[in-house]
Protein backbone atom coordinates (compact mmCIF):
# COMPACT_ATOMS: atom_id res chain seq x y z
CA UNK A 1 0.00 0.00 0.00
CA UNK A 2 1.42 3.63 -0.53
CA UNK A 3 1.56 5.98 2.23
CA UNK A 4 2.28 9.77 2.18
CA UNK A 5 3.65 11.81 4.88
CA UNK A 6 3.49 15.92 4.32
CA UNK A 7 6.19 18.09 4.97
CA UNK A 8 8.68 20.68 3.39
CA UNK A 9 11.16 18.24 2.62
CA UNK A 10 11.57 14.80 1.26
CA UNK A 11 11.58 12.77 4.24
CA UNK A 12 13.87 9.74 2.75
CA UNK A 13 14.73 7.64 6.14
CA UNK A 14 11.76 8.52 8.60
CA UNK A 15 12.62 9.01 11.94
CA UNK A 16 10.99 9.31 15.59
CA UNK A 17 13.52 12.46 16.42
CA UNK A 18 11.49 14.91 15.37
CA UNK A 19 7.52 14.15 16.42
CA UNK A 20 5.81 16.66 18.52
CA UNK A 21 4.54 14.44 22.08
CA UNK A 22 1.36 16.12 22.15
CA UNK A 23 0.48 15.41 18.25
CA UNK A 24 -3.38 13.45 18.05
CA UNK A 25 -1.48 9.72 18.37
CA UNK A 26 1.97 10.72 20.36
CA UNK A 27 5.20 11.45 18.96
CA UNK A 28 5.62 9.42 15.89
CA UNK A 29 5.62 9.92 12.30
CA UNK A 30 2.50 10.22 10.63
CA UNK A 31 1.35 9.18 7.25
CA UNK A 32 -2.06 9.39 5.33
CA UNK A 33 -3.08 6.99 2.59
CA UNK A 34 -4.63 9.80 1.18
CA UNK A 35 -2.51 12.29 -0.85
CA UNK A 36 -4.62 15.09 -0.96
CA UNK A 37 -4.12 15.24 2.97
CA UNK A 38 -0.64 15.01 2.23
CA UNK A 39 -0.57 17.85 0.10
CA UNK A 40 -2.76 19.89 2.89
CA UNK A 41 -0.37 18.88 5.49
CA UNK A 42 2.64 20.06 3.80
CA UNK A 43 1.07 23.34 2.54
CA UNK A 44 0.43 23.89 6.45
CA UNK A 45 3.64 23.18 7.35
CA UNK A 46 5.13 25.06 4.95
CA UNK A 47 2.89 28.29 6.33
CA UNK A 48 3.67 27.69 9.51
CA UNK A 49 7.65 27.42 8.73
CA UNK A 50 7.42 30.31 6.61
CA UNK A 51 9.16 27.71 3.86
CA UNK A 52 9.68 27.92 0.52
CA UNK A 53 8.61 24.06 -0.48
CA UNK A 54 5.98 22.19 0.43
CA UNK A 55 6.97 18.41 -0.48
CA UNK A 56 4.58 15.06 -0.05
CA UNK A 57 7.11 12.29 0.34
CA UNK A 58 5.55 8.61 -0.78
CA UNK A 59 6.52 5.07 0.54
CA UNK A 60 5.52 2.09 -0.03
CA UNK A 61 3.95 -0.63 3.46
CA UNK A 62 3.38 -3.78 3.25
CA UNK A 63 0.03 -3.85 5.12
CA UNK A 64 0.49 -7.43 5.99
CA UNK A 65 2.30 -6.12 9.19
CA UNK A 66 -1.16 -4.91 9.84
CA UNK A 67 -2.34 -8.03 10.78
CA UNK A 68 1.02 -9.72 12.53
CA UNK A 69 0.06 -10.53 15.95
CA UNK A 70 3.84 -9.24 17.05
CA UNK A 71 3.42 -5.72 16.21
CA UNK A 72 1.30 -4.13 18.80
CA UNK A 73 -1.57 -1.59 16.46
CA UNK A 74 -4.21 0.71 18.01
CA UNK A 75 -6.94 0.53 15.62
CA UNK A 76 -9.61 3.30 15.37
CA UNK A 77 -12.49 2.93 12.84
CA UNK A 78 -13.71 6.08 13.20
CA UNK A 79 -13.68 9.00 15.59
CA UNK A 80 -15.71 7.61 18.75
CA UNK A 81 -15.40 7.72 22.51
CA UNK A 82 -11.98 5.08 22.74
CA UNK A 83 -10.56 7.19 19.86
CA UNK A 84 -11.73 10.63 21.19
CA UNK A 85 -9.99 9.28 24.54
CA UNK A 86 -7.39 8.15 23.14
CA UNK A 87 -6.53 11.91 21.54
CA UNK A 88 -7.49 13.92 24.63
CA UNK A 89 -4.61 11.80 26.31
CA UNK A 90 -1.86 11.79 23.70
CA UNK A 91 -2.22 15.92 23.36
CA UNK A 92 -1.87 16.24 27.27
CA UNK A 93 1.68 14.25 26.10
CA UNK A 94 0.54 11.10 27.93
CA UNK A 95 2.66 8.36 26.47
CA UNK A 96 1.62 4.79 24.63
CA UNK A 97 3.24 1.09 23.99
CA UNK A 98 1.94 1.19 20.66
CA UNK A 99 4.29 0.05 17.65
CA UNK A 100 1.68 2.12 15.14
CA UNK A 101 -1.90 3.59 15.61
CA UNK A 102 -4.51 3.90 12.90
CA UNK A 103 -7.52 6.05 12.48
CA UNK A 104 -8.83 9.19 11.70
CA UNK A 105 -7.02 12.56 11.41
CA UNK A 106 -8.05 15.21 13.67
CA UNK A 107 -8.92 17.82 11.19
CA UNK A 108 -9.18 21.68 11.85
CA UNK A 109 -12.67 21.20 12.81
CA UNK A 110 -12.47 18.19 14.23
CA UNK A 111 -9.61 19.88 16.12
CA UNK A 112 -12.05 22.42 17.31
CA UNK A 113 -14.55 19.44 18.79
CA UNK A 114 -12.07 17.57 20.60
CA UNK A 115 -10.80 21.12 22.14
CA UNK A 116 -14.41 22.17 23.19
CA UNK A 117 -14.41 18.18 24.49
CA UNK A 118 -11.47 18.45 26.63
CA UNK A 119 -12.38 21.62 28.35
CA UNK A 120 -15.25 19.93 29.38
CA UNK A 121 -17.74 22.63 27.04
CA UNK A 122 -18.87 19.18 25.39
CA UNK A 123 -19.47 16.28 27.06
CA UNK A 124 -18.45 13.15 25.76
CA UNK A 125 -21.87 11.92 23.75
CA UNK A 126 -22.26 15.52 22.30
CA UNK A 127 -18.64 15.85 20.50
CA UNK A 128 -18.81 11.78 19.07
CA UNK A 129 -22.29 13.29 17.43
CA UNK A 130 -20.51 16.43 16.47
CA UNK A 131 -17.72 14.27 15.25
CA UNK A 132 -20.11 11.72 13.16
CA UNK A 133 -20.62 15.02 11.18
CA UNK A 134 -17.92 15.67 9.54
CA UNK A 135 -15.81 14.38 6.81
CA UNK A 136 -12.23 12.29 8.06
CA UNK A 137 -9.45 11.42 6.61
CA UNK A 138 -6.60 8.05 7.83
CA UNK A 139 -3.82 7.98 9.72
CA UNK A 140 -1.43 5.41 10.56
CA UNK A 141 1.17 6.63 12.73
CA UNK A 142 4.46 5.05 13.39
CA UNK A 143 5.73 5.07 16.73
CA UNK A 144 9.06 2.47 17.12
CA UNK A 145 11.90 1.53 15.41
CA UNK A 146 11.28 -1.87 14.02
CA UNK A 147 7.57 -0.71 12.66
CA UNK A 148 9.45 2.77 10.89
CA UNK A 149 11.99 0.68 8.93
CA UNK A 150 9.41 -0.95 7.31
CA UNK A 151 8.57 2.16 5.28
CA UNK A 152 10.20 2.09 1.83
CA UNK A 153 11.01 5.85 -0.08
CA UNK A 154 9.41 5.52 -3.32
CA UNK A 155 9.60 9.68 -4.36
CA UNK A 156 8.99 12.72 -3.17
CA UNK A 157 7.04 15.52 -4.90
CA UNK A 158 6.17 19.14 -4.62
CA UNK A 159 3.09 19.50 -3.40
Amino acid sequence: MKLYHGSIVAVRKPSLRTGRPNADFGKGFYTTSNYEQAVRWAHIKQERENALRAVVSVYEFDESLLDNPDVNIRRFIGADEAWLNFVTDCRKSRGHDFDLVQGPVANDIVFTTVNLFESGVLSADAAILQLKAYKTYDQLSFHTERVIKTLKFVEAKEA
